[in-house]
């Protein structure tokens, strides 16, 4: 069975696609939903997906980066798979302490991690960030591709965009 097929298994027996009827965040409608954090949130599950994002990471990178929330625990587990450092990425400045968006190691060549990639915003915005501290970003792994854009607007900021599967391999499309 291939690592897309498993994956595929995996996503849909937790639950973590279902297919309906639903308004995403946006406000926009959508006959599938994607919640990552159902599967991840399964020892065995977090590790086949560390196991495969460890799998298909490019081997110049130091550290590893994601955004708050459903990135976090693939994060940590393809860090401790891959044994290298990585760094959590906040929607917003803290108001105090330090002011950072980030916490966590930053290296020189990082790999952003995120579980749902729909139009790309959220990666341009951590890679936004990363690039500022004077990071080196250009790939970003995600679990789930829906296919409605990221792919394209990633690569115009100069980011490979590498899915584990998209929502039309789960669909067997």
């Amino acid at each position: 069975m291939s690592k897309h097929v498993q994956i595929s298994e995996a996503l849909l027996s937790t639950g973590a696609v279902k297919f309906g009827d639903f308004t995403l965040t946006s406000g926009r409608k959508s006959d599938f939903y994607v919640d990552v954090k159902k599967a991840s949130s399964q020892p065995h599950i977090l590790s086949q997906l560390a196991s495969s994002f460890s799998t298909e990471a490019p081997q110049n990178i130091d550290t590893l980066a994601g955004l708050e929330l459903g990135a976090i625990p693939l994060l940590v587990a393809t860090s401790l798979k891959m044994k290298i450092p990585f760094a959590m990425i906040r929607k917003e400045a803290r108001k105090h302490g330090t002011n950072s968006r980030i916490e966590g190691a930053l290296g020189n060549k990082i790999l952003v991690i995120e579980d749902v990639a729909t139009t790309g915003g959220s990666i341009e915005d951590a890679v936004s960030v990363l690039r500022e501290e004077g990071s080196e970003v250009d790939t970003a792994l995600v679990v789930v591709d829906r296919e409605e854009g990221a792919k394209e607007r990633l690569s115009q900021i100069g980011v490979s965009l590498i899915s584990l599967v998209t929502i039309s391999e789960i669909r067997g499309e």
